[in-house]
């Protein structure tokens, strides 16, 4: 009996803490805002890009029809900062690999305005 009390015992104790500390996390978190990875094209492109989109897509099939509804690109504000991210965090081990999962500014810092 005190063997599973010990075991599952703690984990009530853990959650507690963890709860609590995810109530310190929270007025942080509003401060910041998710960076999208893509952001819709600007208006003088998207001809070009959908095209060149719509010629690929029909491969070996030149008699098909495509309509392009929405036409996205990376994000070049997230780009720079993970581009600059990864260097920093490369320089002790530049033969490991990093993936940036997400990239989050200030609601009241918006970088080049």
């Amino acid at each position: 009996m005190r063997l599973f009390q010990g075991l599952f015992g703690r984990k009530g104790v853990t959650s507690a803490s963890n709860n609590h500390l995810s109530a310190i996390e929270t007025p942080e978190k509003d401060e910041w805002e998710l960076l999208p990875g893509y952001i819709p094209v600007e208006s003088d492109d998207p001809t070009l890009v959908s095209l060149i989109a719509t010629a690929i897509a029909a491969g070996d099939r030149p008699n098909s029809q495509f309509k392009v509804k929405k036409i996205w690109q990376r994000n070049p504000e997230l780009l720079t900062v993970s581009l600059i991210a990864t260097s920093i965090a490369s320089i002790d081990k530049p033969d490991r690999q990093l993936v940036v999962k997400s990239v989050y500014r200030k609601k009241n810092e918006i970088l080049g305005e």
